[in-house]
Formats: C-alpha cells, sequence, structure tokens
C-alpha cells in the first residue's frame, strides 16, 4: 500500500470535521485493493493501474469524494448538489458503510480492468445566430472574415456572444468594430489569455 506523504499533509490542513472523513475514504479505498495515490488538480487522488479511480476533497464546510467514473457506478445523482456521489459530507456517517464503499470501489477497479471508459454530460449550447451588424463588418473586411471562418465552432460562439450581450447600441457597435479588428489580426476573442 503506497501513500504519498502529500495527502498526509493535505488531510492535516484541513478543518477538524474533515481530516476523519478524509482519513476513512483513504483506508477504505486502500482496503479495497492495489491503489496508488497522488495529488491532481490540487486535492488527493486515488489511481487503479494508473488511471483515476476516485478523488477527495475538502471545504469550509464539507467534504466531498467521488469516482471517476462514478456515472456508471451511481443510482441516480450525487446528493445536495455537491460533486461526487455521496453530496456534503460533514461526518463519516455521511458516507456508507465501510463494507458498501469498498464494493464501489472494486467495481470501479473492475470498470478500469475491462476498459470502461467514463461517461461525461456533454452540455449541448443552442446556436447563435450570426447577427447582421457583425455579418455585415465581416463581409466588408476580408481578413477578418477569413479568420472567423477558420475559426471553430467555440472561437466563432464567443464573438457572437460577446456581441448580442452587449445592451447598449454603442457598446455593441464598439464591440462589432473591435471584433473585426481582432479578427483581421487572427485573433480570438480571449486571446490575451491564450499562453505564448
Amino acid at each position: 500500500m503506497s501513500r504519498d506523504p502529500r495527502i498526509d499533509e493535505y488531510i492535516g490542513r484541513q478543518a477538524e470535521f474533515a481530516r476523519p472523513i478524509l482519513a476513512h475514504i483513504r483506508d477504505t479505498l486502500h482496503e479495497a485493493g492495489e491503489i496508488e495515490e497522488s495529488i491532481k488538480w490540487s486535492m488527493p487522488a486515488f489511481l487503479y493501474k494508473g488511471r483515476p479511480l476516485a478523488n477527495m476533497a475538502a471545504f469550509k464546510a464539507h467534504a466531498v469524494m467521488g469516482f471517476w467514473q462514478g456515472q456508471q457506478l451511481r443510482e441516480g445523482d450525487a446528493k445536495n448538489g455537491a460533486m461526487g456521489e455521496f453530496g456534503r459530507l460533514t461526518r463519516v456517517e455521511d458516507l456508507p458503510e465501510r463494507a458498501a464503499l469498498i464494493d464501489m470501489t472494486r467495481k470501479a477497479m473492475a470498470l478500469i480492468d475491462e476498459g470502461v471508459k467514463p461517461v461525461r454530460n456533454k452540455t449541448v449550447k443552442e446556436p447563435i445566430p450570426m447577427p447582421d451588424d457583425l455579418a455585415q463588418a465581416l463581409a466588408a473586411n476580408p481578413p477578418a472574415r477569413a479568420t472567423y471562418d477558420g475559426f471553430p465552432p467555440s472561437a466563432q460562439r464567443d464573438y457572437m456572444q460577446w456581441v448580442v450581450e452587449s445592451k447598449r447600441p454603442e457598446t455593441r457597435a464598439r464591440r462589432v468594430a473591435q471584433a473585426v479588428e481582432w479578427m483581421a489580426e487572427g485573433k480570438r476573442r480571449h486571446w490575451k489569455y491564450e499562453s505564448c
């Protein structure tokens, strides 16, 4: 059983109510089988055969625990609007019985052994119709239009959403002009935040 000292440190930094919850989760997962530990996304993560198995985290007033393939394991949605399978945990008793948690962990391990991929819900965004004023401005600037046409749908959506969300006509006109200028330079809407 390999234990990562960073998880010891993580648990030690948490609120008093959270430490026994996190320690219980950790011990129970290790009882289920050969689990590796790591820190991913700034929280304790548990791996099985190098693949993500589960994670846990503590916040100001609650802790959470979730399986990477939780959607295949749980019957229904997560509780209390929190991430993970068990909702907002404020005490060890909020978790299933130890045997049930070990069973869930072994089922998650079996999914990894079988090569089952996690199910991810894809949210489909409603299409935004091309605003007339943006379409006219792009038609008047061929380099900007070529850039726009070369963008993936998400980058096109970023510009269209920026334009249609403006509340005042003068703001909208400024955004259309700025959008065309940036696209003529080959820039995406959020170019300032892209890494160099």
